[in-house]
């Protein structure tokens, strides 16, 4: 099985990116896992919310193939905790998907046709964090989730 976390615009801030690099080194060695870094919409401040949120979408749509099991990291989401993820990993691993894919919006969220193309929603927290941020959050916390997995002392209970 496959990882991919889809994002929306690339991550510029330094020690945001650092991280990003060092998680996912640190997942390629449980698991094939990538970052697909969908170009921003151009004009996006000449378009509305809903041209924005539409015009993202399709980049997302064509993104994802008919058979990847797709996840969007969504504030109406599930919450749960990190070993519940952890749980919810191995279930998708289990459940024969080729590719997981996870997503992270624009900054208006998804358009109704990713809403209807997912399989399930998460929220990472009630808090919001920059879109950048989320990506470093999301991969510390599929690390986490790989060395519950594998009985490693990472993670504190």
């Amino acid at each position: 099985m496959k990882i991919t976390l889809m994002v929306v615009g690339k991550t510029t801030t330094g020690y945001l990116k650092s991280g990003i690099d060092d998680y996912t080194s640190r997942l390629n060695h449980y698991v094939g896992f990538d970052i697909q870094y969908l170009q921003d919409a151009k004009n996006m401040r000449n378009q509305s919310e809903q041209q924005q949120k539409a015009s993202e979408g399709r980049s997302i749509l064509v993104g994802v193939d008919r058979s990847d099991y797709v996840v969007l990291l969504d504030e109406r989401g599930s919450e749960m905790t990190s070993v519940q993820f952890s749980q919810y990993v191995q279930k998708r691993m289990s459940s024969g998907a080729r590719r997981v894919v996870f997503v992270i919006g624009g900054p208006y969220g998804f358009s109704q046709e990713v809403y209807d193309r997912a399989n399930d929603k998460l929220s990472l927290s009630q808090m919001t964090f920059s879109h950048e941020m989320v990506r470093v959050i999301f991969a510390e916390q599929l690390y986490r989730a790989f060395t519950i997995l594998n009985h490693e002392p990472y993670h504190h209970s």
